[in-house]
């Protein structure tokens, strides 16, 4: 075999490698999606559990299991549209909501407030122990920079190579995947606008009338599509602040 058949083979090997790592590594983004979504979910039904509702662990959704959480559109067809449609720069879910009755919670007046917290407290306590993970992780610093760096602007291919050869790195590089999804689905979940978890906080700290918070709810969904649509900028500040925040501490 010539030099430059060599050259060619060698380069079609690493060429087809760099593209698996690339797979694997949109296949974790997903996963990790998915489960941080379910554990969100579950969340709500365990403090409901505790708080003395047995309506999600009667509905079977007390469980780690996904099956019992996906929601064919927001669980598979969203991430899946929306990892396409940006060229797999960008994915985002939903489980189906966990079923609770706030009339059998022991305090029906604060017990509604802890179980929509539950969500998003999970999220940043899974988030606080990956960023901790992170840290006792053995990767120079210029590296953990570099993998951040390169998740953040979704370059699979770059990141595939920096981390290519190294336990430390594919581990650490996870850790990142974890702590983004968790921040983002936290201090999303925490905008207080229906049927976002933040709106039973802030609806408890300046309570409305019955009939106002009904109207709000009925039209929520519609508040924060226009939200999204017209303060995108802010909302990415917002979470970015955060996620950087957090990302720092795997430093």
């Amino acid at each position: 075999m010539s030099l430059g058949s060599l050259n060619l083979f060698f380069s079609f090997y690493f060429s087809k490698k760099i593209m698996l790592n690339e797979i694997a590594l949109i296949f974790f983004y997903v996963i990790i999606l998915l489960y941080s979504v379910i554990l969100h979910e579950v969340a709500h039904g365990v403090m409901a559990f505790y708080l003395g509702d047995l309506t999600a662990k009667y509905a079977g959704r007390l469980s780690a299991n996904p099956l019992r959480h996906i929601d064919p559109m927001m669980t598979i067809f969203m991430p899946l549209a929306l990892l396409v449609l940006s060229g797999g720069r960008f994915a985002f879910g939903g489980a189906k909501p966990v079923p609770y009755n706030p009339y059998n919670l022991k305090d029906q007046k604060r017990g509604p407030i802890w179980v929509a917290l539950a969500g998003p407290g999970s999220n940043i306590v899974i988030a606080f122990l990956g960023a901790f993970l992170g840290k006792m992780i053995a990767v120079p610093l210029s590296v953990k920079v570099s993998i951040i760096n390169s998740f953040k602007m979704a370059d699979w291919q770059g990141l595939s190579v920096l981390i290519s050869n190294s336990f430390g790195s594919i581990f650490f590089a996870i850790l990142v995947m974890i702590v983004f999804w968790n921040v983002i689905l936290a201090f999303f979940n925490l905008i207080p606008i229906p049927p976002l978890d933040g709106s039973k906080l802030f609806f408890f700290i300046f309570p409305v009338s019955p009939q106002t918070l009904a109207s709000m709810e009925q039209f929520g969904l519609a508040f924060l599509i226009f939200f999204l649509l017209f303060f995108s900028n802010a909302l990415g500040a917002f979470l970015n602040f955060f996620l950087d925040l957090f990302l720092r501490l795997a430093f």
